[in-house]
């Protein structure tokens, strides 16, 4: 009688260590909770797997311990500073302040929202955004997006066939932008297309999906023919290499290559 009583006392205290175990990562909301879902994980990441995301953090984990500028109240400071008096690490695990910065990006959850979730305060959360945001784009803008010609036609898709020289698909995207006081500044970020005050960029993608280049941002106002010539992409472009643009991306005497373009009605 006594050891069937041990057997169910410990079977139990099992089952309340599980349901423990449930409850504290349910009240705590990163990665350890959505890594069991890859639908989830690409919702709140725009990563396809639980792998990807990882993958792309064990490649910037290095650099995020070392080399990583914190916003602060009054000044950045530097992860690697030999100043033990500048605050150089948080209680927030990295690999979550990664997982709040992409929420933040990729579902678009305010503040108060993202402060909510990971139990930390709003100020908290705005700053680990600001050092996310001034970290990747020092870690990955100084990275060479662009694929060698040899390269892209290795990985060239069937449905590309017919234009087998495309280099690159290029087109201009648009990022809301709050709206100026000034009059000035409002005529230069209005948007006729969005009619908003936005900037506006230049994306180009590889045929197999690949992106590739990435131009700087500019006033809501310009032309598409206008940020190709100033996004420095011509420099790159060869005569054997051809572009695939949208029906008013009127730029052909730009390149000296091929420009495919939808025929117009």
């Amino acid at each position: 009688m006594s050891t069937n009583e041990n057997k169910a006392l410990k079977s139990q205290i099992r089952e309340l260590q599980h349901q423990l175990e449930v409850l504290q990562l349910r009240s705590h909301f990163g990665i350890q909770r959505l890594a069991g879902s890859d639908e989830d994980i690409c919702f709140y990441t725009r990563f396809a797997t639980y792998k990807h995301f990882l993958a792309s953090w064990k490649l910037v984990e290095p650099a995020a311990n070392t080399k990583m500028v914190r916003i602060t109240n009054d000044k950045a400071s530097s992860a690697s500073s030999s100043d033990s008096s500048q605050p150089t690490t948080t209680k927030f695990p990295p690999i979550d302040e990664l997982l709040l910065f992409l929420m933040h990006l990729s579902v678009g959850l305010h503040l108060r929202d993202l402060s909510e979730r990971f139990g930390i305060h709003h100020t908290t959360v705005s700053r680990i955004i600001s050092t996310w945001t001034h970290f990747l784009y020092q870690l990955l803008g100084s990275k060479r997006l662009w694929i060698p010609r040899e390269v892209v036609r290795a990985h060239l898709p069937p449905e590309f066939s017919v234009f087998p020289d495309t280099q690159v698909v290029l087109d201009c995207t648009e990022v809301f932008y709050q709206t100026p006081s000034s009059l000035l500044l409002q005529s230069e970020v209005f948007s006729t297309y969005k009619s908003h005050a936005t900037f506006k960029a230049m994306i180009g993608m590889a045929p197999h999906g690949a992106i590739t280049f990435v131009s700087g941002l500019y006033a809501g106002s310009m032309s598409d023919r206008e940020i190709f010539k100033l996004s420095g992409i011509v420099s790159l472009l060869t005569p054997d290499m051809a572009i695939m643009v949208d029906k008013g991306f009127l730029v052909d005497n730009l390149v000296e290559g091929k420009v495919c373009r939808p025929a117009f009605l």
